[in-house]
């Protein structure tokens, strides 16, 4: 068997038990290589140039150290193969190639290298990399099967790897009034809110003293509620640049990103029901957490997604996306005027509402229970108090209702979505139960209910089928029950007035 720096960790080891304990005495990092686990998994892919990452020691030391132990049991020597020598200030032109280094280093940092040495690697290999190489290389490991979860745990040391060659990248600077010119407006608010923050808490002293909370906590909660308004943020995100991106089948920023989106809420949920109960270093620790993760994100945002976003999306679908914008609010801001009329010089496009493809038709349709035209049909669903989204048999999207007192937000750019990108991917395992368990035919109903700022949201999952059985779909109800739970004794119809 020769070794070299591809040689596989779990293959030297089965080859050569006895290795083992050598290894322990060359790094007491390798003591995780005694893990069964760690041997089935991590061990199948991680190379002995990774290896040698991991315990911080030349690969060659490495290599001469493991051929001269074999020998020392098995009087065999085992040849190993020259290195090769690593390029200084190599520029890469081919983007495949690049490509193919950042994922090396990622990978490599997976398996748990050392991020100086990475560093080095990545200075050595690559120059004038820009933001969406670094996310199709995301996208590349999520498509080659590295769960969405694990990247979001790698996602703030690859971004530190890259960070200096980042730095060198000006922001996006879109026009006025441009979907990324918007949320990066709400971003220097959220500066500015985090900022105010930070100087609140270190009036409340550190660790944080209860007498000086009292006399900053009026003005810390309403900080604390204007922070809260980063939802519309991120929701605008999700519901509305995520669909955009993922019609490209870009879908690695989705999962990732609403990931981390979740946390920052928990985040600050936490920190608020802490300072509620003056619970005070819990409460701070969450909120700092919190807002480190907000800073983080806006880094990501600005230097990866927004120029990545740029690069892949048409105009056409930016004067989409910006058409569906109100329909889910903005924090803070509201965006400004120009664009797209100053820069693009077309017609205006306008939103293609359901009803306007209809208005032609006078025909009435034979329902079930009755006749009704399809104005009307589409009147009714916009008036009933509840929330209506009907996935198709291809788990696609097909319709919601725009009702008045919308639970959930939704804009246009939902239609067509896989449903499973409308999800965090903490619950994506829950929707994908469901949907197998409707299309089987061993379930018909799903119900879920919680706390939403102060309301209680029933939520409903119906599975829709045709006269035959044949499953045609799922439709999704949601209600708010805050006022039906407070109901009791009775009030009938000629109590009205």
């Amino acid at each position: 068997m020769k070794i070299d720096a591809s040689t596989k960790i779990a293959d030297l080891l089965d080859q050569y038990p006895f290795l083992e304990n050598f290894l322990v005495t060359v790094s007491p990092k390798f003591k995780s290589l005694k893990n069964p686990m760690m041997r089935k998994t991590i061990g199948k892919v991680a190379s002995l140039k990774q290896v040698a990452a991991i315990g911080g020691i030349p690969l060659e030391r490495l290599l001469k150290s493991l051929s001269e132990e074999i020998a020392r049991h098995t009087d065999n020597s085992v040849p190993t193969a020259p290195l090769e020598k690593a390029p200084h200030e190599e520029i890469l032109p081919d983007p495949s190639q690049r490509q193919e280094a950042l994922k090396s280093i990622i990978k490599d940092l997976h398996a748990g290298g050392d991020m100086k040495t990475l560093k080095q690697r990545f200075g050595h290999l690559i120059k004038g990399v820009d933001a969406s190489e670094i996310a199709s290389m995301e996208q590349s490991l999520m498509d080659e099967g590295m769960p969405a979860e694990e990247i979001k745990k790698l996602c703030d040391v690859h971004v530190e790897i890259f960070k200096e060659a980042l730095e060198e990248k000006d922001r996006p600077d879109p026009p006025a009034g441009h979907p990324i010119h918007t949320f990066m407006k709400e971003n220097r608010k959220t500066e500015e809110i985090i900022s105010r923050i930070s100087m609140v808490l270190g009036k409340m002293g550190h660790p944080p003293n209860p007498k000086r909370y009292e006399i900053v906590r009026q003005n810390l909660a309403e900080l604390l509620g204007k922070l809260a308004d980063i939802d519309i943020h991120y929701s605008r995100k999700e519901n509305q640049l995520f669909p955009s991106l993922e019609a490209h089948h870009f879908t690695g920023p989705s999962q990732v990103m609403w990931s981390i989106h979740d946390d920052i809420r928990a985040h600050l949920k936490k920190a608020r029901n802490s300072f509620d109960q003056t619970d005070l270093e819990p409460a701070v620790s969450a909120l700092k957490e919190g807002t480190q993760a907000i800073r983080d994100m806006i880094y990501k945002e600005e230097h990866i997604l927004f120029p990545a976003s740029l690069d892949m999306l048409s105009s056409e679908e930016w004067i989409k996306m910006k058409q569906g914008e109100a329909e889910i609010g903005y924090a803070w801001i509201e965006p400004d005027k120009g664009w797209p009329e100053a820069d693009i010089r077309m017609p205006e496009i306008k939103p293609v509402e359901p009803v306007e493809a209809l208005k032609d038709v006078s025909g009435v349709l034979g329902l079930d229970t009755g006749r009704m035209t399809l104005e009307q049909i589409n009147l009714m669903l916009k008036h009933l108090p509840v929330d209506l989204t009907f996935v198709d048999a291809t788990d696609h999207v097909a319709f919601y209702s725009d009702s008045p007192e919308r639970i959930f937000p939704r804009s246009p750019a939902i239609i067509g979505r896989e449903v499973r990108n409308c999800h965090p991917p903490k619950s994506v395992h829950i929707v994908n139960k469901i949907l197998d368990e409707f299309k089987s035919g061993s379930k018909d109903t799903a119900g879920f209910w919680l706390e939403l700022e102060g309301r209680f949201i029933y939520i409903r999952y119906f599975a829709v089928r045709d006269s035959e059985g044949t499953y045609q779909g799922t439709l999704e109800v949601s209600q708010d029950l805050t006022e039906i739970k407070k109901l009791s004794g009775e009030n009938r119809l000629w109590d009205w007035n």
